[in-house]
């Protein structure tokens, strides 16, 4: 499989090459047909060459696409064998079979470890090689339709940061775990060992792999921590509303570190798609003047960062700042819901995405 994925690499740095040349020298970009003919004799399965061929030709177009609406992106970069990760099947039954083991062409049988039953049609197959080195056989499949849940669950409203990971209207709370904060010692110690090795060599390689094993277990903990957190709340609740935030952007301005870490995002979109099946209904609101607002009387004043209590000079209130958020986050949430607002896939109106202040430590 390495073989056939350092193949998949010299076949897509030939076709951006080839891509490259025809917008210098002609002002065009290839047809998709074009390129698939180059595609062919590569020595691998027929229908990943073509895949291949497909994700060029996407990723060159939708460079134009985008700098046509005036967004800033990069032209598709040339790979190495590192950044090539995944070799795809995108028919079941013509490249690849799964029985009691996997039969991929030409491979042949493949020993996986199978974590769940597969439920419906699979449709197609990514093999895709981590940077620890491990393989996965990533499957995509057609679900049989199900009646969704009904959720008869209270209603809530969610405020997220990272003292408290998640603070809840209904005055519960989510701890924040600090994943990588609780292996960033061992991360720095195995990188300051690969650091000192000779490029090339065979310790630095296995020093690398160290470095990437400790941050797929990150990545795992993390991914852990909110899929367990999500599926609690979709079946708990049945509405939630939840902010809007730009992580990226907030992680620019400070405390990105603690920001990237936690997820929020992540979070967002495991409780749209999880939603749906458990009869839950998420609707996504403006962040904008969220923990300076008052829930009750909707007066607005400023909150420095280390003011942890929200004490309203118009009608009294005295609550916790991440409490009074997430109140006001439900009622953003409800009265945004009456006006059709977004559901468990995610559509609907929202508002500006950057929250007006990064959420203390």
């Amino acid at each position: 499989m390495r073989q056939h994925l350092w193949l998949a690499k010299e076949l897509w740095n030939d076709l951006l090459a080839h891509s490259k040349f025809m917008l210098d020298c002609f002002d065009k970009v290839p047809s998709v047909d074009s390129l698939q003919i180059m595609a062919k004799g590569w020595g691998m399965f027929s229908q990943t060459q073509q895949e291949i061929s497909h994700r060029i030709h996407i990723s060159t177009m939708r460079f134009f696409k985008l700098r046509k609406k005036g967004i800033k992106v990069g032209f598709p970069r040339f790979k190495s064998f590192n950044r090539m990760k995944s070799l795809h099947y995108p028919q079941y039954g013509t490249g690849f079979i799964l029985d009691k083991k996997l039969n991929v062409n030409p491979f042949g049988s493949i020993k996986i470890k199978q974590h769940r039953e597969i439920v419906g049609a699979i449709k197609t197959l990514a093999l895709k090689r981590e940077a620890s080195g491990k393989w996965f056989a990533i499957f995509a499949v057609e679900e049989p339709k199900t009646t969704p849940k009904i959720n008869n669950g209270p209603e809530v409203g969610i405020d997220v940061g990272l003292k408290c990971f998640a603070k809840i209207s209904d005055e519960n709370s989510i701890s924040n775990p600090r994943h990588f904060r609780r292996y960033e010692d061992k991360l720095a110690k195995a990188q300051r060992r690969l650091s000192k090795k000779k490029k090339g060599s065979k310790n630095r390689n296995r020093a690398k792999k160290e470095v990437a094993t400790i941050h797929e277990k990150i990545s795992n903990t993390r991914s852990d921590f909110l899929h367990k957190t999500s599926t609690l709340l979709v079946n708990k609740y049945s509405f939630i509303g939840i902010e809007g935030l730009s992580v990226q952007k907030m992680a620019m301005k400070e405390f990105g570190k603690s920001i990237n870490d936690a997820g929020w995002a992540t979070l967002g979109q495991f409780l749209n798609y999880k939603a749906a099946n458990a009869g839950s209904l998420v609707v996504v609101v403006d962040p904008y003047n969220s923990t300076k607002t008052c829930h009750r009387c909707h007066h607005v004043q400023d909150m420095p960062l280390e003011e942890r209590v929200y004490r309203c000079p118009e009608c009294g209130l005295v609550m916790d700042r991440d409490l009074n958020s997430a109140k006001y986050i439900f009622e953003l949430a409800k009265a945004t819901s009456g006006q059709g607002g977004s559901n468990a896939s995610g559509d609907g109106p929202k508002g500006p995405s950057l929250n007006d202040e990064a959420h203390t430590l």
